[in-house]
């Protein structure tokens, strides 16, 4: 029986995924199925299957060589992981291929398993399944965009509206132009006439799936001094970008900030993500575009769920499960995301459903540092949720609540350690992170980060507009100067007269 790390949930056992597309060949090992599924191994290779295509009819030899070599060690990762499963999905050129069938036949020998090719059809909707997955109430236009294909859809929430898959991938546009991005345009133009869906897109969010697409957005972050280096939810402004997406697009980005840290096979077809994606935005007049690291595999992934799984929201579960693995009590996390919520209200504080929302992770996520020494337990709180693979969340988001976990280590005031983040979060979301993390100094001091205190804690306001926060009689002993002194740091904050009481 496989031994599981206190690092590792041990109600979960490992799932594999290997996606065959044309450009590239991913395994991904997963944790476990669950609405925000965790990676355990990733590996890929840019294989290249669909290189020329068009003018032979048939997957590159070359590429179907090494892929099949791969496979093996593919198979002997996901058995060494011990999957209790191995998932194979195929798109564009595995499907289109005159040599396709063979290939899959052959693959299907060396990986034990049945291999799913998807038809466009289905490649469009996992695609939308995997911008469900991973955004909150998604609204607009899923694209992805791979080697051989682009496949676009529409997005409601939940709902998967009409789709479309176009021959425009990045492989084929460089074989139809002879490898002359220039020549590119017009031929995009022409294919995104047969997407109708694009007009019911304007004013709603585009977003973009694939590897092309987030290496282009990786490289418009580095070109911007972009100060959040996580890719999944990265905004880019339709009209700041146009400007960016142009130059790309005739491959002028030899020169361009960090370029170097994208892989010279990814950059050759930067120029025709970049044509692609200007030639949608001036079709459809997106309000923004944003990169989503989800695509085909987390879609397919999310498929496996049952219903009532699917509904739950990514954000909260998977700050959940860091508190179960880091924090000294998950039942306190849950204690104090309840009752600052309860606090909230008696300060007359007023929060939006995505407010809420976040205020509930940063409570769950508020004692995942406690390990670290002291001196650094708010600046690396503040880094890991910065930096997690949290889905369900924008960037402002995200700089708020690893903000709210700073302050509530570090002192209120104490935003020095990340200008940048409090820039990205802005004047609103930098006062609540304050607020939030004021509050959580105090009741931390009163619970020793154990349950059962935080219930028993109330509110009381007096005639004269004084709060008091009561302490039941048998918890009288847990008053004292310092948690009256963080008191008095929340009462600034709150611009309030508070003070700290025994209950009569």
């Amino acid at each position: 029986m496989m031994a599981i790390s206190q690092g590792r949930l041990p109600d979960r056992r490992p799932i594999s995924v290997i996606d065959i597309g044309s450009n590239s060949i991913r395994l991904v090992i997963y944790e476990g199925i669950a609405r925000a599924p965790t990676v355990l191994f990733n590996e890929k290779m840019l294989a290249g299957l669909g290189r020329g295509i068009v003018s032979t009819g048939k997957l590159d030899p070359e590429a179907v060589q090494r892929s099949v070599e791969e496979f093996r060690r593919f198979r002997a990762l996901a058995e060494q992981a011990g999957s209790e499963a191995l998932h194979v999905i195929a798109t564009a050129a595995a499907r289109e291929a005159e040599n396709g069938p063979e290939f899959i036949q052959r693959a299907e020998g060396i990986l034990g398993t049945e291999i799913r090719v998807l038809s466009g059809r289905e490649e469009a909707y996992f695609s939308a399944m995997g911008v469900i997955s991973g955004f909150h109430q998604p609204d607009g236009i899923a694209g992805d965009l791979g080697g051989g294909s682009l496949e676009l859809v529409d997005v409601a929430n939940t709902t998967i509206g009409e789709g479309i898959t176009l021959p425009l991938g990045g492989l084929r546009l460089q074989d139809v132009t002879k490898n002359a991005p220039q020549n590119a345009g017009r031929i995009i133009r022409e294919q995104l006439q047969r997407a109708s869906l694009l007009g019911k897109g304007e004013g709603r969010t585009f977003y973009a799936v694939g590897g092309t697409w987030r290496n282009l957005a990786r490289l418009h972050m580095m070109s911007t001094n972009y100060p959040l280096n996580v890719m999944h939810h990265y905004e880019m402004d339709l009209k700041d970008s146009a400007p960016f997406l142009r130059q790309v697009a005739r491959g002028e980005f030899d020169k361009m900030r960090g370029v170097e840290q994208i892989s010279k096979n990814r950059r050759s077809l930067l120029p025709y993500g970049a044509a692609v994606l200007h030639e949608i935005a001036a079709l459809m007049m997106p309000s923004k575009i944003v990169v989503s690291a989800l695509g085909v595999r987390e879609g397919f992934l999310f498929s496996l769920l049952e219903e009532e799984e699917r509904a739950v929201d990514p954000l909260i579960s998977a700050a959940e499960e860091l508190a179960l693995l880091r924090a000294r009590s998950v039942k306190h996390a849950h204690e104090l995301a309840a009752w600052v919520g309860s606090s909230l209200k008696t300060f007359g504080v007023v929060e939006t459903e995505q407010e809420a929302r976040l205020r509930h992770a940063a409570c769950l996520l508020a004692d995942i540092g406690w390990r670290a020494h002291p001196d650094y337990r708010g600046v690396q709180s503040l880094n890991i949720i910065a930096h997690a693979s949290f889905t369900g969340i924008d960037h402002p988001g995200r700089a708020f609540i690893a903000l709210a976990n700073l302050f509530r280590h570090e002192g209120v005031f104490e935003d020095r350690f990340a200008p940048e983040l409090a820039n990205l979060a802005g004047p609103h979301f930098l006062e609540r992170a304050r607020l939030l993390g004021a509050i959580m100094r105090v009741v931390y001091l009163l619970s020793a980060s154990m349950p059962g205190v935080l219930p028993r804690l109330q509110w009381r306001e007096a005639k004269d507009g004084t709060l008091s926060l009561v302490l039941p009689r048998d918890l009288a002993h847990l008053n004292g100067e310092r948690p009256a002194g963080r008191l008095a740091h929340l009462a600034k904050v709150t611009n309030r007269q508070l003070k700290l009481e025994v209950e009569d």
